[in-house]
């Protein structure tokens, strides 16, 4: 191994991903407990020691360049590993017990979350982990639960939040369905099928008037505020929806429509407080599920 190329600063990398997850050279400062200069300065170092720009300024704040956002996923990955040697080297991971509540959407819950359980229970087996399958914003400040994985990132400074994904969303339906129905070719021809919601119809239609897809009430027969009862009525035949495609793409019987269209893209936040993010508990899920949903999915 070249040793020489990893011979960087670690505390030039701490200060770089921090002022990504945090989106400032502030935020950051005050999550290190550094001046904001100093972080600056740690940062502009690393890009003249691996010779790239990590940043571009817009306006105030500051954008991951796409050698930044490469640089963020590695250094994730060996921020983790350092975590989980310092647990094993402690013996840490099999004494961790007690319960830890994570909240997340029920698709979330139910289709992508059952593998990283898995994984946790065989590092962690006296864990006790309580999963709140929820769309709504359960309140980590008032500890209703100690994680939580959303799509929006918290405003509230006392929270910890990490963007560990910019997951893609597709039109996804029944291969019974299209071959009772026809397979759309246009977004045009969409008005002329059924969708299921997930919520109201009225959000539904606004949410896809931006998109190009232009529907009415007519379009919506059916629909549950439950992301799972609408999915299974997707994969039943009964309409089309937007589904991630790490859920769409491995579901059997359902197939993408519209290949050529743009996927929705959105966040995925992992979200605690900043108090339990010092918790070897609740740090080990924290970071195990970072580096489970960061990676790309399965084939």
């Amino acid at each position: 191994m070249n040793w020489d190329a990893i011979s960087f600063d670690w505390n030039q990398v701490r200060a770089f991903m921090a002022t990504a997850d945090e989106g400032s050279l502030s935020a950051a400062a005050r999550v290190l407990g550094q001046t904001q200069p100093t972080v600056g300065r740690q940062v502009a170092r690393l890009e003249d020691t691996l010779g790239i720009a990590l940043f571009e300024r817009i306006g105030r704040g500051l954008v991951l360049t796409p050698s930044g956002r490469a640089v963020l996923e590695h250094v994730h990955k060996m921020a983790d590993a350092a975590v989980n040697i310092s647990l094993v080297a402690a013996g840490q991971t099999q004494a961790i017990e007690g319960k830890v509540r994570i909240t997340a959407s029920d698709v979330f819950a139910a289709y992508i979350l059952p593998p990283m359980l898995q994984h946790l229970r065989d590092i962690a087996p006296r864990l006790e982990v309580d999963i709140l399958a929820a769309n709504d914003i359960r309140d980590i400040q008032r500890r209703e639960a100690d994680i939580a994985i959303r799509h929006v990132r918290p405003a509230q400074p006392e929270l910890y939040a990490r963007l560990v994904d910019e997951a893609e969303a597709y039109l996804y339906a029944a291969t019974s369905y299209l071959k009772r129905r026809g397979h759309p070719k246009t977004k045009a021809d969409l008005s002329q099928h059924d969708f299921v919601n997930f919520g109201s119809s009225d959000e539904m239609i606004g949410y896809l008037a931006p998109l190009g897809i232009k529907v009415t009430k007519q379009n919506f027969h059916l629909g549950s505020n439950s992301g799972v009862v609408a999915w299974e009525y997707v994969q039943r035949g009964l309409g089309i929806a937007f589904m991630s495609a790490n859920v769409g793409d491995t579901a059997p019987g359902v197939e993408r429509l519209l290949p050529d269209m743009d996927p929705v893209v959105f966040p995925v936040w992992l979200i605690t407080h900043r108090d339990l993010h010092t918790s070897p508990r609740i740090r080990l899920i924290f970071d195990t599920l970072a580096g489970f949903l960061s990676r790309p999915p399965e084939k």
